[in-house]
């Protein structure tokens, strides 16, 4: 099986943990991995002054983040990164649809206790992806 398999990060041990189960998988099934991380806003912060001014936005914030996870997965699958406006689930959804992702693999943080009442990206993900879902035990990561 070759195609593309999506994992969303947010720069937390779980999420960590997801997308090291996502490269293992992507390299089992002979795909690429694309790694993604989600921002909400297009919040711009200017730091500096002068001609030493620094320009920081959340969709920056998003895309160091998906390029530092998609660095430390090694070098055995093709791996790609991106950032992606919306709120986890939606942008998870939406990168597997540009991406035409085969699976997207997601963490199973939040999916017990009072989170599964109140839903979790995992959750939404589940009933909402246009591919199949993995969605990886990361609760030891926490």
């Amino acid at each position: 099986m070759s195609g593309i398999i999506v994992v969303g990060v947010d720069g937390s041990a779980t999420a960590k943990k997801a997308a090291e189960s996502a490269r293992d998988l992507a390299a089992a099934l002979g795909a690429s991995l694309h790694v993604v991380s989600a921002f909400d806003s297009d919040r711009t912060e200017v730091f500096g002054s002068g001609s030493d001014r620094w320009i920081v936005s959340d969709a920056d914030a998003a895309e160091h983040v998906a390029r530092t996870v998609a660095e430390s997965l090694g070098r055995d699958i093709k791996v790609t990164y991106s950032a992606a406006r919306g709120r986890p689930a939606d942008a998870l959804i939406k990168e597997a649809l540009r991406m035409d992702a085969r699976i997207i693999v997601v963490g199973n943080r939040r999916m017990h206790g009072i989170g599964r009442v109140l839903g979790s990206v995992a959750n939404s993900v589940a009933h909402n992806a246009p591919c199949d879902v993995y969605i990886a035990n990361t609760y030891d990561a926490e």
